[in-house]
């Protein structure tokens, strides 16, 4: 059943004002959806989730991914690009389009906190009429010529938390960098 209109998903992460948004167009990958989750939950980043998706939101693969942090990610879920361009109203200039090879380097961007940080699907990247008119505001993970890419939630780690550095947050409110609870990464 297609959605007429966002969905907003409560949870605690909905009081605070996100550090970011991440932006996952089309995903198709459920683990990448799920640990990009996990990644938003423990960076105060907000999620959105543009369709169609390539799976299942209940599926037991991304619950699995993400473990016990979803009930604690602020997300939201869009019928297609459309949809959450009119709904989100992301701004051109605190946007930030994650391509694989025509950006600036992904450090040399200049990162404000709320920034949004687009990601395209696994397979084909964020749609060119997305970002083809900015150039200055794509960026790239700089990779050796044999890669042709980097999975979708480790790019999406380098990025948020490059952003995170440059705004100070990971010195500042809100994050830790206490000793962990479970194993040497919980």
């Amino acid at each position: 059943m297609p959605l007429r209109r966002p969905r907003y998903i409560g949870s605690m992460a909905e009081r605070a004002e996100p550090t970011f948004h991440v932006v996952l167009v089309q995903p198709l990958i459920p683990q990448n959806t799920g640990t990009i989750g996990r990644l938003c939950v423990a960076a105060g980043a907000r999620l959105h989730l543009v369709g169609p998706l390539g799976f299942d939101l209940d599926d037991r693969r991304r619950r699995r991914a993400g473990l016990d942090y979803w009930p604690h990610l602020s997300w939201r879920v869009y019928d297609d690009l459309g949809a959450f361009l009119r709904a989100a109203k992301p701004p051109e200039a605190r946007s930030w389009y994650a391509v694989a090879r025509s950006g600036r380097a992904y450090a040399d961007a200049a990162y404000r906190r709320g920034d949004w940080l687009f990601f395209g699907t696994e397979t084909e990247g964020l749609p060119p009429d997305l970002w083809g008119e900015r150039p200055d505001r794509r960026v790239t993970i700089p990779m050796r010529p044999e890669a042709r890419s980097i999975n979708l939630a480790i790019a999406a780690g380098i990025v948020l938390y490059e952003g995170l550095r440059q705004t100070g947050w990971l010195a500042g409110e809100g994050a830790s960098a206490g000793p962990a609870t479970g194993g040497p990464f919980s």
